[in-house]
């Protein structure tokens, strides 16, 4: 699997190749339509993102230390910044994902084009997903442990 930074190489270059920003818009909600639909059972408050003025919701589930990403949002801009997201981050490492910078949006000039209360949701997602990596790492270290307790009969 390519690293988050390959990924984020292949996006930029995907968006340099388009002239202006309308057709940068059209190209996210182009992402976002293309993602898999989350089923509705998932879109519930715990999966709910807090800060984002859209709807967005995030299924994370970590195994064997990577993270793997569900997710959907009720707007199209978002949507498609919530794809680009997902193939950055999910099957991803997650302390690869915690010593990611995820400037991506920012090389894309993607702050700018943003409202305020958008960009806010934008990192409030990266935090919740900073946050979730975290929590993985930590369980995957301490599967790690017990598994060698169990091997050494510790």
């Amino acid at each position: 699997m390519p690293s988050i930074k390959e990924i984020e190489l292949e996006i930029a270059e995907e968006f340099a190749e388009l002239e202006n920003w309308e057709e940068k818009y059209d190209y996210l909600i182009e992402l976002g339509q293309d993602m898999p639909p989350l089923d509705e059972a998932y879109k519930k408050d715990e999966h709910l993102i807090k800060g984002c003025q859209s709807s967005v919701w995030f299924v994370i589930n970590c195994k064997e230390g990577k993270l793997k990403l569900a997710a959907d949002s009720d707007s199209l801009i978002v949507k498609g910044i919530v794809a680009i997201l997902q193939r950055m981050l999910s099957g991803q490492p997650a302390q690869a994902i915690l010593e990611a910078d995820l400037i991506l949006f920012e090389k894309l000039g993607l702050w700018n084009h943003l409202s305020s209360q958008r960009s806010t949701g934008v990192t409030a997602i990266l935090a919740h997903l900073k946050a979730a990596a975290e929590k993985c790492r930590q369980q995957a270290e301490l599967e790690d442990a017990a598994s060698k307790e169990r091997f050494t009969g510790g």
